[in-house]
Protein backbone atom coordinates (compact mmCIF):
# COMPACT_ATOMS: atom_id res chain seq x y z
CA UNK A 1 0.00 0.00 0.00
CA UNK A 2 1.47 3.50 -0.89
CA UNK A 3 2.03 5.84 1.99
CA UNK A 4 -0.67 8.36 2.27
CA UNK A 5 0.00 11.87 1.92
CA UNK A 6 0.07 14.09 5.37
CA UNK A 7 -2.80 16.38 5.60
CA UNK A 8 -2.19 19.99 4.73
CA UNK A 9 -1.52 22.28 7.14
CA UNK A 10 -4.27 24.04 8.55
CA UNK A 11 -4.13 28.34 6.33
CA UNK A 12 -2.62 30.70 8.85
CA UNK A 13 -5.23 33.75 8.88
CA UNK A 14 -4.53 37.19 7.20
CA UNK A 15 -3.58 39.52 9.77
CA UNK A 16 -6.48 42.11 10.57
CA UNK A 17 -5.98 45.75 8.92
CA UNK A 18 -5.07 48.19 11.29
CA UNK A 19 -8.46 50.66 11.76
CA UNK A 20 -7.83 53.94 13.87
CA UNK A 21 -9.55 53.81 16.94
CA UNK A 22 -12.05 56.35 17.73
CA UNK A 23 -11.79 59.57 19.84
CA UNK A 24 -11.59 58.05 23.80
CA UNK A 25 -10.05 54.81 22.69
CA UNK A 26 -6.63 53.80 22.54
CA UNK A 27 -5.27 51.80 19.42
CA UNK A 28 -3.62 49.11 21.00
CA UNK A 29 -0.36 50.30 21.34
CA UNK A 30 1.26 49.36 24.60
CA UNK A 31 3.91 51.07 26.07
CA UNK A 32 7.19 50.23 27.71
CA UNK A 33 6.85 49.19 31.17
CA UNK A 34 8.37 52.27 32.16
CA UNK A 35 6.08 54.59 30.30
CA UNK A 36 3.66 56.97 32.02
CA UNK A 37 0.26 55.58 33.31
CA UNK A 38 -2.53 56.66 31.29
CA UNK A 39 -6.06 57.48 32.35
CA UNK A 40 -8.04 57.05 28.68
CA UNK A 41 -11.75 57.57 29.16
CA UNK A 42 -13.84 55.80 26.36
CA UNK A 43 -15.75 58.49 24.76
CA UNK A 44 -18.43 58.23 21.83
CA UNK A 45 -17.81 56.23 18.13
CA UNK A 46 -16.88 57.53 14.76
CA UNK A 47 -19.74 58.46 12.72
CA UNK A 48 -20.54 55.65 10.13
CA UNK A 49 -20.18 58.16 7.16
CA UNK A 50 -21.42 54.95 5.26
CA UNK A 51 -25.11 54.48 6.58
CA UNK A 52 -28.08 53.78 4.99
CA UNK A 53 -29.78 57.52 5.90
CA UNK A 54 -26.83 59.15 4.07
CA UNK A 55 -27.23 56.81 0.98
CA UNK A 56 -30.81 57.94 0.88
CA UNK A 57 -30.11 61.49 1.34
CA UNK A 58 -27.84 61.17 -1.56
CA UNK A 59 -30.15 59.74 -3.55
CA UNK A 60 -32.61 62.26 -2.97
CA UNK A 61 -30.17 64.88 -3.97
CA UNK A 62 -30.09 63.25 -7.63
CA UNK A 63 -33.28 62.84 -7.88
CA UNK A 64 -33.63 66.77 -7.43
CA UNK A 65 -31.33 67.34 -10.33
CA UNK A 66 -29.93 70.41 -12.02
CA UNK A 67 -31.80 72.73 -10.98
CA UNK A 68 -31.14 72.68 -7.38
CA UNK A 69 -27.48 72.48 -8.30
CA UNK A 70 -27.44 75.37 -10.15
CA UNK A 71 -29.13 77.45 -7.38
CA UNK A 72 -26.33 76.38 -4.96
CA UNK A 73 -23.56 77.71 -6.88
CA UNK A 74 -25.46 80.95 -7.20
CA UNK A 75 -25.72 81.50 -3.49
CA UNK A 76 -21.92 80.40 -3.27
CA UNK A 77 -21.41 83.24 -6.23
CA UNK A 78 -23.61 85.94 -3.73
CA UNK A 79 -22.07 85.05 -1.04
CA UNK A 80 -18.17 85.00 -2.63
CA UNK A 81 -19.38 88.44 -4.26
CA UNK A 82 -20.30 89.91 -0.66
CA UNK A 83 -17.69 92.45 0.64
CA UNK A 84 -15.58 91.76 4.07
CA UNK A 85 -16.96 88.32 3.68
CA UNK A 86 -13.64 85.65 3.39
CA UNK A 87 -13.97 82.52 1.43
CA UNK A 88 -13.10 79.72 3.60
CA UNK A 89 -10.16 78.18 3.90
CA UNK A 90 -9.47 74.11 2.49
CA UNK A 91 -10.58 71.96 5.63
CA UNK A 92 -12.52 74.21 7.44
CA UNK A 93 -15.93 72.59 7.18
CA UNK A 94 -14.46 69.39 7.50
CA UNK A 95 -12.52 71.08 11.19
CA UNK A 96 -15.88 71.40 12.48
CA UNK A 97 -16.57 67.44 12.44
CA UNK A 98 -13.11 66.42 14.00
CA UNK A 99 -14.42 66.15 17.39
CA UNK A 100 -16.03 63.16 16.80
CA UNK A 101 -14.89 62.19 12.82
CA UNK A 102 -11.09 62.10 14.17
CA UNK A 103 -9.37 59.18 16.31
CA UNK A 104 -8.05 60.09 19.38
CA UNK A 105 -4.79 59.97 18.21
CA UNK A 106 -5.35 61.99 15.95
CA UNK A 107 -6.56 65.11 17.53
CA UNK A 108 -4.00 63.88 21.09
CA UNK A 109 -1.09 62.00 20.34
CA UNK A 110 0.27 60.07 22.72
CA UNK A 111 3.64 61.57 22.21
CA UNK A 112 3.69 64.94 20.99
CA UNK A 113 7.39 66.27 20.01
CA UNK A 114 8.32 70.00 21.00
CA UNK A 115 11.41 71.17 18.90
CA UNK A 116 12.83 74.20 20.05
CA UNK A 117 9.65 74.79 22.24
CA UNK A 118 10.96 75.27 25.57
CA UNK A 119 13.64 77.91 27.30
CA UNK A 120 16.12 78.69 25.16
CA UNK A 121 14.40 76.88 22.13
CA UNK A 122 15.48 73.77 24.20
CA UNK A 123 13.82 70.72 22.53
CA UNK A 124 10.59 69.30 24.63
CA UNK A 125 8.88 66.07 24.08
CA UNK A 126 4.94 65.66 25.60
CA UNK A 127 3.30 62.45 26.89
CA UNK A 128 -0.33 62.10 26.98
CA UNK A 129 -1.61 60.58 30.51
CA UNK A 130 -5.45 61.71 30.61
CA UNK A 131 -8.12 61.72 28.00
CA UNK A 132 -11.37 63.12 29.07
CA UNK A 133 -14.71 62.33 27.81
CA UNK A 134 -16.10 64.85 25.33
CA UNK A 135 -18.11 67.28 27.12
CA UNK A 136 -20.92 70.02 26.11
CA UNK A 137 -19.71 74.01 26.59
CA UNK A 138 -20.04 74.59 30.14
CA UNK A 139 -18.66 76.14 33.10
CA UNK A 140 -17.07 72.79 33.89
CA UNK A 141 -14.46 72.73 30.78
CA UNK A 142 -14.16 76.31 29.63
CA UNK A 143 -12.86 79.30 31.50
CA UNK A 144 -15.73 82.14 32.18
CA UNK A 145 -14.58 84.50 29.27
CA UNK A 146 -14.15 81.86 27.00
CA UNK A 147 -17.46 80.38 27.26
CA UNK A 148 -19.06 83.70 27.41
CA UNK A 149 -16.92 84.12 23.78
CA UNK A 150 -18.05 81.42 22.02
CA UNK A 151 -21.32 80.52 23.38
CA UNK A 152 -23.36 83.36 20.50
CA UNK A 153 -20.76 81.60 17.51
CA UNK A 154 -22.39 78.08 18.49
CA UNK A 155 -20.39 76.23 20.73
CA UNK A 156 -20.02 72.48 19.86
CA UNK A 157 -17.88 70.37 21.74
CA UNK A 158 -14.92 70.95 24.17
CA UNK A 159 -12.07 67.84 24.22
CA UNK A 160 -9.53 67.79 26.78
CA UNK A 161 -6.39 65.45 27.53
CA UNK A 162 -3.50 66.29 30.00
CA UNK A 163 0.18 65.62 28.76
CA UNK A 164 3.58 65.70 31.04
CA UNK A 165 6.94 66.49 30.00
CA UNK A 166 9.99 63.74 29.41
CA UNK A 167 10.49 64.64 33.35
CA UNK A 168 7.70 63.86 34.32
CA UNK A 169 8.27 67.57 36.52
CA UNK A 170 5.36 69.29 34.68
CA UNK A 171 1.84 69.23 33.63
CA UNK A 172 -0.52 70.60 30.74
CA UNK A 173 -3.71 70.23 30.18
CA UNK A 174 -4.55 71.03 26.75
CA UNK A 175 -8.56 71.75 24.99
CA UNK A 176 -9.99 71.87 21.93
CA UNK A 177 -13.17 73.56 21.70
CA UNK A 178 -15.24 73.22 18.35
CA UNK A 179 -17.91 75.96 17.08
CA UNK A 180 -20.10 76.74 13.98
CA UNK A 181 -18.14 80.18 13.68
CA UNK A 182 -17.86 81.23 10.05
CA UNK A 183 -14.59 82.86 9.17
CA UNK A 184 -15.22 86.40 9.50
CA UNK A 185 -16.50 85.05 13.23
CA UNK A 186 -13.31 83.24 13.65
CA UNK A 187 -10.88 85.93 12.22
CA UNK A 188 -12.43 88.15 15.01
CA UNK A 189 -12.41 86.08 18.08
CA UNK A 190 -9.09 85.03 17.58
CA UNK A 191 -7.70 88.73 17.38
CA UNK A 192 -5.43 89.44 20.87
CA UNK A 193 -8.10 86.66 22.71
CA UNK A 194 -5.64 85.90 25.76
CA UNK A 195 -5.28 89.65 26.22
CA UNK A 196 -8.59 90.15 25.60
CA UNK A 197 -9.79 87.63 27.87
CA UNK A 198 -7.68 88.53 30.87
CA UNK A 199 -7.04 86.22 33.51
CA UNK A 200 -9.47 83.40 32.07
CA UNK A 201 -7.55 80.61 32.92
CA UNK A 202 -8.90 77.30 31.80
CA UNK A 203 -9.24 74.28 34.33
CA UNK A 204 -6.91 71.68 34.82
CA UNK A 205 -7.96 68.22 34.07
CA UNK A 206 -6.20 65.65 36.86
CA UNK A 207 -6.06 61.76 36.19
CA UNK A 208 -5.97 59.42 38.97
CA UNK A 209 -2.72 57.39 39.56
CA UNK A 210 -0.87 59.48 37.17
CA UNK A 211 1.47 62.64 37.53
CA UNK A 212 -1.51 64.78 37.39
CA UNK A 213 -3.38 63.04 40.51
CA UNK A 214 -2.64 66.83 41.95
CA UNK A 215 -3.37 68.91 39.28
CA UNK A 216 -6.22 71.25 40.35
CA UNK A 217 -7.09 74.94 39.91
CA UNK A 218 -4.91 75.82 42.96
CA UNK A 219 -1.71 74.27 41.08
CA UNK A 220 -2.30 76.38 37.55
CA UNK A 221 0.62 78.54 36.83
CA UNK A 222 0.66 79.54 33.07
CA UNK A 223 -1.99 79.18 30.06
CA UNK A 224 -2.24 79.97 26.50
CA UNK A 225 -5.55 80.15 24.61
CA UNK A 226 -5.52 80.59 20.56
CA UNK A 227 -8.30 80.64 17.52
CA UNK A 228 -6.91 80.05 14.96
CA UNK A 229 -7.98 82.16 11.37
CA UNK A 230 -8.50 78.92 9.33
CA UNK A 231 -10.12 76.41 11.32
CA UNK A 232 -13.37 77.31 13.77
CA UNK A 233 -11.36 75.66 16.68
CA UNK A 234 -10.48 77.57 20.21
CA UNK A 235 -7.00 75.18 21.40
CA UNK A 236 -6.32 76.19 25.36
CA UNK A 237 -3.65 74.76 27.17
CA UNK A 238 -2.67 75.29 30.86
CA UNK A 239 0.22 74.44 32.65
CA UNK A 240 1.28 73.55 36.24
CA UNK A 241 3.91 71.71 38.52
CA UNK A 242 3.39 68.11 38.80
CA UNK A 243 4.36 68.11 42.33
CA UNK A 244 1.13 69.93 43.45
CA UNK A 245 2.60 72.97 44.42
CA UNK A 246 0.65 76.09 44.49
CA UNK A 247 0.82 78.91 42.64
CA UNK A 248 -0.72 82.18 44.17
CA UNK A 249 -0.48 83.85 40.60
CA UNK A 250 -1.10 82.09 37.08
CA UNK A 251 0.09 83.82 34.32
CA UNK A 252 -0.32 83.86 31.12
CA UNK A 253 2.34 82.59 28.97
CA UNK A 254 3.46 85.60 26.75
CA UNK A 255 4.50 87.00 30.18
CA UNK A 256 6.05 83.74 31.76
CA UNK A 257 8.11 83.87 28.70
CA UNK A 258 9.22 87.47 28.64
CA UNK A 259 13.10 88.13 29.02
CA UNK A 260 14.59 88.52 32.83
CA UNK A 261 11.72 86.69 34.71
CA UNK A 262 13.43 85.42 37.22
CA UNK A 263 9.92 83.30 38.98
CA UNK A 264 9.91 80.07 39.73
CA UNK A 265 6.81 80.10 37.06
CA UNK A 266 9.61 81.51 34.18
CA UNK A 267 12.61 79.71 35.12
CA UNK A 268 10.94 76.15 35.41
CA UNK A 269 9.72 76.98 31.52
CA UNK A 270 5.70 76.64 32.51
CA UNK A 271 5.07 79.26 30.15
CA UNK A 272 7.13 77.91 27.21
CA UNK A 273 5.52 74.47 27.90
CA UNK A 274 1.79 76.25 27.43
CA UNK A 275 2.27 78.25 24.39
CA UNK A 276 4.25 75.13 22.67
CA UNK A 277 1.77 72.29 22.99
CA UNK A 278 -1.03 74.81 21.98
CA UNK A 279 0.97 75.52 18.78
CA UNK A 280 1.36 71.88 18.00
CA UNK A 281 -1.64 71.10 18.15
CA UNK A 282 -3.03 73.87 15.99
CA UNK A 283 -0.61 72.63 13.39
CA UNK A 284 -1.94 69.47 13.91
CA UNK A 285 -5.86 70.29 13.54
CA UNK A 286 -5.08 72.03 10.39
CA UNK A 287 -3.09 69.13 8.71
CA UNK A 288 -5.62 66.58 10.01
CA UNK A 289 -8.87 69.00 8.47
CA UNK A 290 -6.82 69.60 5.56
CA UNK A 291 -6.27 65.48 4.73
CA UNK A 292 -10.25 65.15 5.45
CA UNK A 293 -11.06 67.80 2.68
CA UNK A 294 -8.84 66.25 0.01
CA UNK A 295 -10.21 62.03 1.16
CA UNK A 296 -13.59 64.11 0.65
CA UNK A 297 -12.88 65.78 -2.51
CA UNK A 298 -10.81 62.60 -4.34
CA UNK A 299 -14.07 60.61 -3.28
Amino acid sequence: MPPQAAPPAPARPAPAAFVPAPYGRTTGYAPPPEALVETTTRLRPVRDRRSAGRTAAAAACAVLGFGLIGGALAGVWLAASEPGRPAEPVGYAEARELWHNAPVDALFPQTLPGPGAGPGAADRTWTRIVVAPDAPCSPAVLAKGLLAAVEPLGCERVLRATYTDATASSVITVGLVFTRADATAQRTLGEGLTARLGQDVPPALSGPSTVAARFGDRQRASWWTSAPVDIPVVVTAVSGFADGRAVDAPQPADKATAKGRTDAVAQSGLGHEAKGITERLERLLRTTATAAAKEKKAR
